[in-house]
């Protein structure tokens, strides 16, 4: 068994790195709350738009973090370089076709989903300057599969510092118009966003060729690119792509069904989230370390080591996770004054961050076992979970903001069915699965 020295030598780089991470959504929802509650709403639609595609490049990046993963355990270091450099070479040929259907399909897509004609402006203003994130978000996820994959994340935590700082200061000046910038409202917190992930693309590239450790499994000496590895890697990644696909996405109707509901609760739930994505992030990195690491046993020939991890590591973010819901809970005015100085929707969110943080718990322990299923492998049995899970969760956002309009901290409550029904599947096929016979 891994010792716990071992697992928080992984864990707190990724930690670390989401940290960062979420400094820099809390900074842009903080800043355009001061804008206003329109651009509060607007950013929350465009951003989870972006996030729906983004996780398709992601989702390929797992894929290839699970081979890297394998290949490290098995100690085959020499074969890493090759799926790197393939997989580098087809997620920016995915991220060049992204942005392509972006430019000519954006528009008519948020105008069939949008009722209010003030959202739509600002979630097309933000949206225009952000698709430009798609060629380095989606270089940083392969680098992020790399460094995870054989378990060297350190280098993670100076690419999210970078990336944080970068994005907050440029906030500040693209938003406001500070320092005789131009003021660009809720366009500058998406260009921000832009040059905060080139600058962190810079950076990765900078590492990963000055690194001597990087030498040994000889990243960049591929002389062709090589079809067969980019089809294994797709064909191993291709689930998880479209399991994130359709889960951000049903995310996103959920804020499409919310922004019928007006643009205050529209607003309330975009403070919702932003404490939802800080609160997720013990949770998060914790799986992200499953993920790889069950992989790694597995390819060390210690299947009979992952199901006690899996159970371990629950307890473990558990110990994390709850004073974190307890500080939420009791004090969410507090958290809400992050957000916005405006009494009604600090009102109207305090509510929302409640379900939010008891939320978390489920989330965790959801997130726990989801990903020890993808490391196994099995990726096509962990998209069956993700597909069934979503028809119940999708009904129930329907049911409580359309068909029977409830208060939306209600509707929120559909995080509990969502995390309850993948974790509790995905722990009984852990248990009675059929994973240990997967070879990749």
């Amino acid at each position: 068994m891994l010792s716990a020295k071992n697992i928080f030598n992984i864990t707190y780089p990724v930690v670390l790195t989401l940290v960062v991470q979420n400094i820099i959504n809390v900074t842009d929802t903080a800043f355009l709350g001061r804008v206003g509650e329109v651009a509060l709403g607007a950013a929350a639609i465009g951003g989870v738009y972006f996030l729906a595609i983004y996780m398709l490049g992601f989702g390929f990046s797992q894929g290839a973090q699970i081979i890297i993963g394998r290949r490290n355990g098995e100690k085959k270091y020499e074969q890493i370089g090759s799926v790197f450099i393939n997989g580098m070479v087809f997620i920016v040929a995915l991220a060049f076709l992204f942005f392509i259907l972006s430019a000519f399909l954006n528009e008519h897509i948020m105008q069939f989903l949008v009722s209010s004609p003030q959202v739509l402006e600002a979630s097309l203003e933000y949206l225009d300057w952000r698709m430009w994130s798609f060629f380095f978000a989606f270089i940083n996820v392969m680098f992020r599969g790399l460094f995870v994959g054989v378990t060297n994340t350190s280098v993670l935590t100076t690419s999210a510092v970078l990336t944080a700082v970068t994005n907050i200061i440029l906030d500040y000046l693209l938003i406001f118009g500070h320092f005789g910038f131009p003021e660009m409202g809720i366009a500058g917190a998406a260009l921000a966003s832009v040059i905060a992930e080139a600058i962190s693309t810079v950076y990765l590239f900078y590492y990963s060729f000055v690194h001597h450790d990087f030498q040994k499994y000889k990243l960049y000496t591929l002389t062709k690119v090589n079809l067969k590895m980019m089809v294994q890697i797709l064909e191993l990644s291709v689930f998880i792509m479209f399991q994130y696909f359709i889960s951000v996405s049903t995310w996103f109707l959920f804020f499409i069904f919310i922004e019928r509901m007006g643009e205050r609760p529209l607003a309330a739930t975009n403070i919702g989230r932003s404490l939802y994505v800080l609160l997720m992030v013990p949770g998060s990195a914790l799986s992200t370390t499953v993920n790889t690491i069950v992989s790694n046993l597995i390819g060390a020939g210690r299947k009979n080591e992952v199901l006690p991890f899996i159970t371990k590591m629950i307890g473990v973010v558990v110990v994390l996770v709850i004073p974190l819901m307890a500080l939420t809970f009791l004090f969410p005015e507090a958290f809400a004054r992050i957000y916005t100085n405006e009494a009604e929707l600090i009102l109207a969110a305090v509510p929302v961050m409640k379900v939010v943080s008891v939320a978390m718990i489920f989330c965790a322990i959801g997130n726990i076992v989801f990903n020890g299923v993808s490391g196994t492998g099995n990726t096509k049995t962990a998209f069956g979970i993700e597909f069934l899970t979503l028809f119940f969760y999708l009904s129930y956002v329907y049911y409580t903001a359309i068909v029977n309009p409830q208060p939306v901290a209600i509707v929120w409550m559909s995080e509990f069915v969502y995390w309850t029904l993948i974790g509790g599947i995905g722990y009984l096929y852990l248990l009675k699965g059929n994973w240990q016979k997967k070879e990749i």
